[in-house]
């Protein structure tokens, strides 16, 4: 962007500012602490000029809004359009009480729903299932059949929402609930909304919620993609999750490399599977943490978008710009929430909304304040909305598209992350021998990711120990009164006794011929290595159960578990 002329004067004058101004003020008050990094321990310098961006093109890295390589936003006219949709997590004990606080949300402005399901609902069990016991409504809705899904969104057209599902192994069988509840509403499929998230890969790398093997964990997931991309064309299949890697203790870099790494594991098998790249890229979707270092993680999302656009571009053909475009969903770092003066991540979130929007997310959930004691409360909830709210219409930040575009030090982060993700993803690349795809797949089975992981995790939690990172209201500026505030209390023997209730009810209502006949459908469908989802969606309209339908995939695939790996 500037000329080798110039360049040489800017350092030239560099050089003299540190002699003249700089050094005279260190030595003799110097600054506050000798490295000054990022909370993925990544060290910034003090000043960026020109000179540290002078290797960055502006129309080939950089260009305009809503063009290619998309570095500067996917839309033209970035929020000044329309605002991010507004998301708040929320599923806890019954589909009715869930119900109530997505009425409760819409009411107070939000745009977009997001649901969260109880740990059996996860793993693709029944509430009355023995390992269910304890968990059921505990952490999130519990749902067993498609009457669950109905008491879920009564009163609710779902083609006037767009709903965000937070759930893997079983995904394919809420979406394939979701599917059958837009067919009951009479809803043309074609107009459904909505994100799965879906990432089965990811489990295997960080969240470790799985029923069958990765490769045929793998196999389902593009079922979903391919069944999606003919029947749901306004669906997102796939929400590829960075969040819970970032969760677990990776830095930012590691979290965007092993995201996109997934993502492109999902791209070739779908490839593989002979659909069109330009058929079912543009369905798929990606889901970030947004932590506190703000320019990191500005960085990170700009970065994320140029690499995708250039490797979708050059590495998979695609030739539809909606295929080269990342799309994104941001959540704040649950992971940063402290239990002691829980009031202070109320200005963490914030700080971090504020970076995923300056990022320039399509999508964006801040955490309550409350989280990391209990469920949210309402209170809590309507904070963390307001939060959005007022980023949104009061603070100024969505009024510019890409405002931090051309700062220095913001390209200088940009090129610096972009060189460390694809340096991460070559690595994984040459792991599958050209394959993306089997490089994720050797790097679950080798215990690469955990190691990397858990490193950076390790090397985090040292500097906390140690001071080295402060977290406020933890090891500094700690106070001895209890601060916890009055939280969300879920009756779970209350809860567990609805969903058993209402569970035998449906057992004891539904055509049990009908039932089997379906779920034996699925059966030879999954040996036969047919779509599933065709026959998944039949076998809920049956009123099947989630553990029955998730069964029949273990029953053929077996169990998985995972190789112990060594740091």
């Amino acid at each position: 962007m500037y000329d080798e002329d110039e360049l040489a004067a800017i350092r030239e004058s560099r050089e003299a500012w540190e002699a003249e101004s700089l050094d005279p003020v260190l030595e003799k008050h110097g600054e506050r602490k000798d490295r000054f990094a990022t909370v993925s321990n990544e060290e910034v310098d003090r000043l960026y000029t020109p000179a540290d961006v002078d290797g960055v093109d502006y129309e080939d890295d950089l260009g305009f809004p809503g063009e290619h390589p998309y570095t500067r936003g996917v839309y033209p006219t970035g929020y000044r359009g329309r605002t991010w949709t507004m998301r708040q997590f929320a599923g806890f004990g019954t589909a009715e009480e869930t119900n109530d606080r997505f009425h409760y949300l819409i009411e107070n402005g939000q745009t977009g729903l997001s649901t969260a399901f109880d740990m059996p609902t996860l793993m693709g069990l029944d509430s009355d299932d023995p390992m269910s016991l304890g968990e059921v409504g505990k952490e999130g809705v519990a749902v067993d059949t498609l009457r669950d899904m109905e008491i879920l969104f009564d009163g609710i057209d779902v083609d006037e929402v767009s709903t965000s599902f937070t759930i893997n192994p079983s995904a394919p069988v809420i979406y394939a609930m979701y599917v059958a509840l837009a067919d009951q509403q009479g809803v043309d499929r074609e107009e459904l909304r909505g994100t799965l998230q879906n990432d089965m890969l990811k489990e295997f790398i960080a969240q470790k919620e799985w029923v069958t093997p990765p490769e045929s964990s793998l196999d389902l997931v593009t079922d979903t993609v391919e069944y999606c991309a003919q029947e749901t064309p306004k669906f997102h299949p796939i929400s590829v999750s960075g969040y819970h890697i970032r969760e677990a203790g990776s830095t930012a870099a590691q979290e965007l490399a092993f995201t996109l790494a997934d993502g492109f594991a999902y791209v070739e098998d779908g490839i593989d599977r002979g659909m069109d790249v330009d058929e079912f890229a543009p369905t798929l979707s990606f889901f970030f943490n947004s932590h506190n270092s703000i320019f990191e993680e500005i960085a990170k999302f700009r970065a994320a978008r140029r690499i995708y656009a250039r490797v979708m571009e050059d590495w998979y053909a695609a030739e539809s710009e909606a295929s080269k475009q990342l799309k994104f969903h941001t959540q704040t770092a649950g992971q940063s929430l402290t239990a002691q003066q829980p009031l202070n991540n109320i200005v963490r979130v914030t700080l971090q909304a504020l970076a995923a929007v300056l990022g320039g997310t399509q999508s964006l959930h801040t955490n309550s304040y409350d989280e990391a004691l209990a469920l949210p409360s309402e209170d809590a909830v309507r904070v963390a909305l307001r939060t959005q709210q007022i980023i949104a219409e009061e603070s100024g930040a969505a009024d510019i598209v890409d405002p931090l575009g051309g700062s220095f030090a913001i390209e200088a982060l940009t090129e610096e992350m972009e060189a460390r993700v694809m340096a991460y993803i070559e690595e994984i690349r040459e792991m599958g021998d050209g394959s993306v795809r089997d490089g994720v797949l050797a790097g679950i089975e080798e215990g690469y990711f955990h190691r990397e992981i858990q490193e950076a995790a390790y090397e985090y939690q040292r500097r906390v120990d140690e001071d080295e990172e402060t977290v406020v209201g933890v090891n500094r500026y700690a106070v001895d009164e209890d601060t916890s505030p009055d939280t969300l209390h879920v009756d779970e023997e209350r809860a567990r006794e609805v969903q058993l209730g209402r569970l035998a009810d449906v057992k004891a209502e539904r055509d049990d011929d009908a039932v089997a006949e379906t779920l034996a459908a699925l059966a030879d469908a999954v040996e036969a290595g047919e779509n599933a989802m065709p026959y998944i969606v039949d076998a809920v309209k049956a009123y099947a159960t989630m553990g029955e339908i998730m069964n029949v995939f273990e029953s053929e695939h077996g169990s998985y578990q995972e190789t112990a790996s060594v740091a």
